[in-house]
């Protein structure tokens, strides 16, 4: 994950945590988060770049939807990075939260 851009890390989250992530749902959790829009032209490349790297599958819903899976290497690697996070947060949320 570390050859990702923080868009990329962005899109790999949210595609796992949305029940059927489609571009378009994709596009309106980012939008929502980042405060501002995101163009078609910047969101599915990028999807197309995690798909190359084997960290997303892309599948077909219907004839003009696709559809995102995170896949087991996609899991992999967003555990990894949560581990990482925690490594350098834990603590100091801990007693940020006790403070």
């Amino acid at each position: 994950m570390h050859d990702l851009t923080g868009f990329q890390r962005d899109l790999l989250f949210i595609t796992a945590g949305l029940t059927e992530p489609h571009g378009l749902a994709i596009k309106d959790e980012l939008e929502t988060y980042y405060e501002s829009e995101v163009q078609h032209g910047h969101l599915y490349p990028n999807l197309d770049t995690l798909v190359e790297k084997g960290l997303l599958k892309k599948g077909s819903k219907d004839k003009r939807t696709n559809v995102y899976t995170v896949t087991s290497r996609g899991h992999r690697e967003l555990e990894s990075r949560r581990e990482w996070e925690e490594s350098f947060l834990g603590d100091a949320l801990e007693l940020e939260i006790e403070s």
